[in-house]
């Protein structure tokens, strides 16, 4: 058994919604007898045998079955998370600008060089410990054009 947090995403965003303790009962019952929830953002945490493609697909069926929505799950055990945050390649990034990009595969190769040539206003970006890093710097999140659909078209 490990401890896993797992993010789903696009839930409670853009009309898709999907109730915390509702979920978090399912879940109890169906095999993640301590599952707790994360505010209404869709992060979990949990113990579950097996490895992240096993969770993931687990809370996707629950989630399909129960509430009829698609949900895409991305899980990393807790030890993973640990390795993820020591590889950050940005230390002197200002927190609030940093970000993180977790997906079910890593990064494909060349990720990071053609995000690079969108970049603006000193952003960074790297792959680091298996997943995707964005510095927004000067430019800010708002203001990039590094939309998600950009990094996910580049992500591969």
């Amino acid at each position: 058994m490990r401890r896993f947090i797992l993010l789903l995403r696009a839930i409670n965003v853009g009309g898709r919604k999907l109730e915390m303790k509702p979920l978090r009962d399912a879940a109890q019952a169906n095999g993640f007898p301590d599952l707790v929830t994360y505010i209404q953002s869709g992060n979990l945490i949990f113990t579950a045998k097996g490895d992240e493609a096993r969770v993931e697909s687990a809370i996707e069926a629950l989630i399909a079955g129960e509430f009829g929505l698609e949900a895409i799950a991305i899980a990393r055990t807790a030890e993973h998370f640990a390795r993820i945050a020591a590889a950050n390649p940005f230390p002197d990034a200002e927190p609030r600008l940093l970000h993180l990009c977790l997906a079910k595969a890593k990064p494909a190769a060349g990720t990071a060089e053609a995000l690079a040539a969108r970049a603006q206003g000193g952003e960074r970006i790297a792959v680091a410990g298996g997943e995707l890093w964005i510095d927004f710097a000067d430019s800010g999140v708002a203001r990039s054009k590094l939309t998600p659909g950009a990094i996910d078209k580049a992500a591969g």
